[in-house]
């Protein structure tokens, strides 16, 4: 089968696509026909050796979590699944090696599960990844509900832009920081608006003179270290950071995200009942992997970048 390999650390010049044996399927494993990926930054800095402290390698490596597509085959303790259904997932392993871009992944039946009827497999390949990762850390981390007011930080991102709008279903009044080109987008969301940069404490002030009540932090730097002043005295520590540990050191909590179909299937609830969209910045085929890979590091893409594959 085709798939996209490198055999080293390094950069998007290193990827190349090459014929390699299909996958093995456990037995509570899926085969899946992948239809289309989404690019995550995680993809690239795992290649670039930047997670190696972190993850086991094994080359060569094809890269990818995200997937959508149709189960070919199933293990034979599978029975949620069948072959014909279509699906989606983030399909995470305990070792980087056999991942998604390729033409069939072998999925563990806990990463995967039915896609939303209402997307085609290019949409829904965007989902798991960003999406849980902002599910997880809003509603089992801050625990967000009717009434809370949430500021996100990168919240035109691929992650941001699922947090808005989970936490806008949730009923929560939305504030997101972005760059002004974003400002209209955001406000589509269902997000109240504001700029980076210096001031950006006051400027949330404005909106909600006496705190916000948690902050999810998707990108770092002052933005992080700005936020234990915006929140209300109430809220002390509702503050999550998915960028840097420095969050705990500030009362916060390091969030993280994790294969769960359980929350996946409520994602998909969402999706399917309008609440959930996705903004796709640019949609390449596989054998165009580096040119994607590059404008995602680049680090301005606004929504989400995604591969086809058949």
């Amino acid at each position: 089968m085709k798939a996209v390999v490198y055999r080293e650390f390094g950069g998007p010049e290193g990827l190349e696509i090459t014929d390699v044996p299909e996958p093995r399927v456990g037995p509570d494993w899926v085969k899946i026909a992948v239809r289309a990926v989404s690019v995550n930054p995680v993809d690239w800095k795992l290649a670039g050796g930047h997670l190696d402290a972190l993850l086991e390698t094994h080359f060569p490596s094809i890269p990818g979590w995200d997937v959508a597509g149709v189960v070919e085959s199933v293990g034979p303790a599978v029975r949620r699944l069948a072959p014909g259904d279509e699906v989606y997932g983030y399909v995470r392993k305990d070792t980087i090696h056999g991942g998604t871009y390729a033409e069939k992944v072998a999925a563990p039946l806990r990463t995967v599960t039915l896609k939303p009827k209402n997307m085609d497999f290019t949409q829904a390949a965007a989902v798991p990844l960003a999406g849980l990762t902002a599910y997880q850390t809003l509603i089992h981390d801050l625990q967000v509900s009717s009434g809370d007011t949430v500021l996100v930080h990168a919240a035109a991102g691929g992650v941001g832009s699922f947090a808005v709008q989970i936490a806008v279903a949730q009923g929560a009044r939305v504030i997101g920081t972005a760059s002004e080109k974003n400002h209209d987008y955001l406000k589509s969301l269902g997000a109240i608006p504001v700029t980076y940069g210096d001031g950006l404490v006051e400027r949330v002030r404005e909106i909600a003179p006496d705190g916000v009540d948690a902050v999810l932090d998707l990108i770092g730097g002052d933005a992080l270290t700005d936020s234990p002043a915006l929140l209300s005295k109430k809220s002390a520590g509702r503050l999550v950071s998915v960028t840097n540990p420095l969050v705990k050191e500030l009362g916060g909590i390091m969030g993280d995200v994790h294969p769960d179909v359980t929350d996946l299937d409520a994602i998909t609830k969402l999706v399917e009942a309008g609440k959930i969209t996705v903004d796709l910045s640019a949609v390449y085929p596989l054998e165009q992997v580096a040119q994607a890979w590059s404008e995602n590091m680049a680090g301005h893409t606004r929504g989400k970048i995604v591969l086809t594959v058949n």
